[in-house]
């Protein structure tokens, strides 16, 4: 998942500039300027005293020998979610990059909740009617213990000067050390568990308590937390036993989590990126321009040789990765940007002509967002599709499928397959393989959610002979070279967990994954995604009102519970 700082996002949106506060002092470029401007230096010294207190370090004479880190002050700004400036914010941040593996430091991989789990365990929380919290810890890596000794110089400006020479051993992680996000996360799991929460195993940072029925869910992003429990009596007790270890500011009811707006209606959670949309706009320099329709055509896709090299990929790299983070509330324009990202190594005009576009289609649909909805039931529904040879370098294969919770669209994927498939029925069974196992983690997720998934998966394709393979050994020998995947999803099948039922193209929403739509089947096909707004929707830059929600003709299911199918509800 791509952050803000690396998509080089860091202005806030300048819609709001009008209610920031016009006396803002600018980044210093310097130390010596930063303390002489007294909003900066208030930042710094309240930095400092943070370190102070957590007892970062103890100063002790410089070892001879030892490889001493250096570090910086980096100072930003903070903005509220509607643009105004909440704090000035200063860091020292030690040059990690300076630290030798296996001396200075050991296991670096910290673990982050995957967008889908935040998307069920928000859907859960709205079908059961809970509360939820957003927290946010202060200096989060300043809790994390260090295991090996690591000096590093004192902070610029707050140099002790009764021992001006001396270095300072760490004792907890500080910011720019290699070790610090798993030292931190380490730290953070040992204290929930003490609590009696259980750490996930289909997500590391997902945490579960149970106990004589009381219920609570905890997600963690590094720093920013997700809490929900059943009772409000729950969710201040756990608030007050994480206080007890951690610096933990509890933000209320979750509206703003890594970006994205999260509010709550008469239905569910309603997830918009319209902020970030607005400013990657801005980024790119394409604020004012016109609106497309859809964010990819209908034409035979380019070659990784077609048109000139960019003479300067910078910005093409910038706004690409930008995109991959706006896929988190916005499917409908997966496909697209999961095509533009095919060519990071070589992006030639073509490529950014595609890049254009998707940001042509983004102005014009900067309202729309991912609908949530109470499930009514704990069912899982999947539909998958392959676009077959559909690469014209390597003729590979692009699957994709998109996965309801109820009615709630959960997980979604839109990717070039890793071998070619030698025919089209190969290439769908491939994508449902993808699918299958997806939907396996998702009832393994929701199990340790306390959520029992009663009734089999139902996976939707629109390929009859991949529909056959699912269930009989037919065509055996144009079929051994993919036997892996015909045998998992067969086994799902056999041991009743999956069904795998045939679906007319006309209602196959996992096309939008897979290749470029005419405009009518793709707003057909993004409704039933239930990515939406409010009030109104645009198409093509016109706007107009949503329609009530509406029972449409379906396809034969096959004796299933047509009610809890996904594409019902608009």
């Amino acid at each position: 998942m791509v952050t803000r700082a690396r998509a080089g996002i860091h202005k806030p949106n300048p819609k709001y500039a009008l209610t920031a506060s016009p006396a803002i002092s600018p980044i210093p470029r310097s130390v010596r300027a930063a303390i002489k401007d007294p909003h900066w230096h208030a930042a710094m010294q309240c930095e400092f005293d943070a370190l102070q207190a957590n007892k970062t370090w103890t100063l002790v004479p410089r070892p001879p020998g030892a490889r001493i880190i250096t570090g910086k002050w980096v100072f930003k700004h903070k903005f509220n979610s509607d643009g105004t400036l909440e704090r000035y914010k200063a860091r020292w941040v030690v040059r990690g990059f300076h630290q030798r593996p296996g001396i200075d430091f050991g296991e670096t991989f910290s673990p982050v909740v995957k967008p889908a789990t935040i998307r069920t365990v928000l859907t859960l929380v709205a079908t059961n009617n809970w509360s939820a919290h957003q927290l946010d810890v202060s200096n989060a890596f300043l809790h994390g213990y260090l295991q090996e000794h690591v000096y590093c110089q004192q902070p610029t400006g707050f140099v002790d000067s009764r021992q001006p020479d001396a270095v300072c051993l760490l004792s907890r992680s500080l910011y720019g050390l290699r070790q610090a996000p798993r030292a931190w996360f380490d730290r953070f799991v040992g204290h929930v568990t003490s609590l009696g929460f259980v750490q996930s195993k289909a997500d590391s940072s997902l945490f579960v308590y149970n106990n004589g029925g009381s219920t609570a869910y905890l997600l963690l992003y590094v720093d920013d937390m997700i809490l929900s429990a059943s009772s409000s009596s729950l969710l201040r007790q756990i608030i007050a036993r994480l206080q007890e270890a951690f610096a933990v500011k509890d933000m209320g009811p979750v509206n703003h989590f890594l970006g994205i707006t999260v509010r709550r209606n008469s239905t569910g959670f309603y997830l918009s990126q319209s902020q970030y949309a607005a400013e990657l706009l801005e980024h790119a320099g394409m604020a004012s321009c016109n609106p497309a329709a859809t964010p990819a055509d209908t034409k035979p896709k380019p070659s990784t040789t077609d048109g000139a090299l960019l003479k300067d990929a910078t910005a093409y790299w910038s706004v690409a990765g930008a995109l991959q983070y706006l896929t988190i509330a916005r499917p409908d324009i997966a496909y697209a940007v999961q095509q533009v990202c095919l060519h990071m190594h070589a992006p030639r005009d073509v490529h950014h002509t595609m890049l254009k576009r998707i940001l042509r289609y983004i102005k014009g649909t900067l309202h729309l967002g991912l609908q949530l909805r109470t499930a009514t039931s704990p069912t899982i529904t999947t539909y998958s599709d392959a676009n077959w040879a559909g690469c014209p370098d390597m003729r590979r294969s692009t699957s994709g499928f998109c996965i309801f919770i109820g009615n709630s669209l959960v997980s979604w994927s839109s990717k070039r397959q890793t071998t070619v498939s030698r025919s089209s029925a190969e290439a769908e069974y491939r994508a449902i393989a993808n699918a299958v196992a997806e939907c396996s983690w998702l009832r393994h997720l929701l199990g340790e959610l306390l959520c029992k998934v009663p009734t089999a998966t139902v996976a939707f394709c629109d390929n009859i002979s991949s529909v056959y393979m699912s269930k009989n050994p037919v065509h055996h020998r144009r079929t051994k070279h993919i036997e892996l995947d015909i045998h998992f999803v067969r086994e799902k099948v056999a041991i009743g967990e999956l069904r795998v039922t045939h679906v007319p193209s006309a209602r196959q929403l996992a096309d939008v994954f897979t290749k470029g739509l005419p405009s009518a089947l793709f707003f057909d096909f993004r409704d039933s995604l239930s990515v939406t707004a409010d009030d109104v929707k645009t198409e093509g830059g016109v706007s107009r009102v949503v329609s009530p929600v509406a029972v449409r003709s379906l396809p034969s299911l096959q004796g299933h519970n047509v009610s809890t199918l996904p594409h019902l509800l608009r």
